[in-house]
């Protein structure tokens, strides 16, 4: 059993550019499955810091475009599968919602060890090809924006 436990608090960053693509990373554990960026809170870390962390791991952006808070939190359900990384007892998880918004569409450097591809999507094609209900929404409301 874990020593250490993720907070269950998490960010969930939606990078998208100008021309309506949204960038999707294809998940490789624990199970395959496309998602925007996403990463729990560490101790201390507020999700403004978490949201800038998490975006500049996962695929080297950071300053090229703007970042937004979008004042929008979901709470949901721990999934199973990732329960355990979690204290006993800990079910549910807080998400803060963050847009990160490009110019154009541009390569990133992917974590390899988290994501197996990315891919550019118009923004209501990407909303449904995301696993999780959270990445949908927050793709779908930006789509009708």
């Amino acid at each position: 059993m874990p020593t250490d436990f993720r907070r269950p608090e998490s960010v969930l960053v939606v990078v998208y550019s100008d021309d309506g693509e949204a960038l999707l990373l294809r998940r490789r554990r624990p199970f395959e499955f496309w998602q925007s960026v996403t990463g729990s809170l560490l101790p201390g870390e507020s999700h403004a810091e978490a949201a800038r962390r998490e975006l500049a791991e996962e695929t080297g952006l950071g300053s090229e475009g703007r970042f937004e808070y979008t004042g929008v939190s979901r709470q949901f359900a721990i999934d199973p599968r990732w329960r355990k990384r979690f204290a006993p007892g800990v079910v549910e998880n807080v998400e803060f919602e963050w847009h990160y918004r490009l110019p154009q569409v541009a390569d990133i450097a992917l974590e390899s060890d988290e994501h197996s591809c990315y891919r550019w999507l118009p923004i209501a094609e990407a909303s449904e090809a995301v696993w999780s209900w959270t990445n949908r929404d927050a793709l779908w409301n930006l789509a009708l924006t």
